[in-house]
């Protein structure tokens, strides 16, 4: 099991004023890894912004996360119109099971229009094994009209 701990982590480059106020915004991201036959795969992604970092999470067992275990480097990519950020860089894995409830149960709160709908997929997501990812990019475009 591999514990996140932020403090311990090195410098990489701050997110821009402008680009912490968009992704603090629900959007969705869309992240891409690389398949064991080296093409790539796109998942459309909850996130949460925690300082400068990426947090995301995963049932286990689904395609991209086992690319992540292979590989680490990812891409993430949050668009609204013409305004994204693309992050890339590598991700650490939090395989915890409380880690993992806590973190899907954050995410359905940010992204439910209700707190009854966002406690109904709590509910089923706790029957589930769920791995959390952080990613620290060390390269961030930013692009904003």
């Amino acid at each position: 099991m591999t514990n996140i701990d932020a403090a311990s982590s090195p410098t990489y480059p701050p997110l821009s004023a402008a680009a912490r106020e968009f992704l603090d915004a629900p959007h969705f991201a869309v992240m891409a890894t690389l398949n064991p036959d080296g093409g790539p795969l796109q998942a459309v992604v909850w996130y949460l912004l925690d300082g400068d970092e990426i947090v995301f999470n995963s049932r286990v067992g689904r395609q991209w996360p086992l690319n992540i275990g292979r590989d680490k480097r990812v891409s993430i990519t949050v668009a609204d119109g013409y305004n994204y950020v693309d992050m890339r860089g590598s991700v650490e894995v939090d395989d915890d099971a409380e880690t993992g409830q806590a973190v899907i149960a954050r995410l359905s709160r940010r992204y439910r229009r209700s707190e009854a709908a966002a406690a109904a997929e709590i509910e089923v997501f706790r029957k589930q094994a769920r791995v959390t990812f952080r990613l620290r990019p060390d390269r961030i475009f930013e692009h904003f009209r």
